[in-house]
């Protein structure tokens, strides 16, 4: 099986890596890290393929789509590419707005309709969007990255049917906080990392999601819990997202 994975170098988008390359299957990586990728194929050598690109750059997105045309199809494409701000929404820059909405929603939705309409992904492949559990219950302190997270969702969910008609199969994820690097430089003062799922258990729920053909995705029991109390509750879920998130970010961070 051929799989394209974008952000693939740190956490959730290595995790899959491995997780994928260890079963056998080739893996065509995609980051803006060059020494990322270079330690990969160093790794994983022909089995492994690497791209360095620069997501928020829309001249180096459309080269990108350019180069994939040249490989055979894919079966599945995880497009996990995503960068944060937090702190008050009236001090985040403006430039973190376009950048996070060029990574996050832009390259996503504009790689998934150039690798489909150019019959680049097998006829009952996969793509996979890496929304977020703030679709559910909101994330006070991060609202740059909740609004490209949830358009994302929103795209996912209307190019689905039409999807289904040429044979692609879509899955949105709704992960929570994530063991990762990007999370703790995002994360309030003194938060728990422990708490926070660890990649490799995330990337083995998004690669069954993929195998069962779902839809959607709230991976661990915290996300499924938080999604229900999201709906039934949203006023206490701001409230207590208000609590133990935005009142500690302290400065802006980008």
């Amino acid at each position: 099986m051929r799989v394209l994975i974008t952000g693939a170098v740190e956490g959730l988008g290595r995790a899959l890596c491995d997780q994928l390359l260890g079963n056998g299957h080739f893996v065509t990586a995609i980051d803006y890290n060059n020494e990322g990728l270079a330690e990969l194929d160093q790794i994983w050598g022909d089995k492994i393929s690497t791209i360095a690109a620069d997501l928020s750059d829309r001249a180096e997105l459309l080269n990108l789509l350019e180069k994939l045309k040249t490989d055979p199809p894919f079966d599945w494409v995880i497009l996990n590419a995503g960068i944060s701000a937090t702190g008050r929404f009236e001090d985040i820059p403006a430039n973190a707005y376009q950048k996070l909405l060029r990574i996050n929603t832009e390259a996503p939705m504009i790689m998934a309709a150039g690798l489909a309409g150019s019959n680049m992904i097998n006829k009952g492949g996969s793509i996979a969007f890496i929304s977020s559990l703030s679709h559910a219950t909101g994330y006070p302190g991060a609202s740059v990255y909740c609004a490209s997270k949830d358009a994302i969702s929103a795209y996912a969910k209307s190019i689905r049917p039409a999807c289904a008609k040429i044979g692609l199969h879509i899955l949105t994820v709704y992960p929570g906080p994530v063991r990762t690097n990007h999370a703790e430089r995002h994360a309030p003062k003194g938060a728990d990392a422990s708490k926070r799922m660890a990649p490799e258990v995330l990337a083995a729920h998004i690669v069954t999601a993929l195998k069962g053909k779902k839809c959607r995705l709230y991976p661990g029991g915290v996300a499924k819990l938080s999604r229900v109390l999201g709906k039934l509750a949203p006023n206490t879920m701001s409230r207590l997202m208000r609590k133990i998130i935005y009142e500690k970010l302290g400065t802006t961070r980008f």
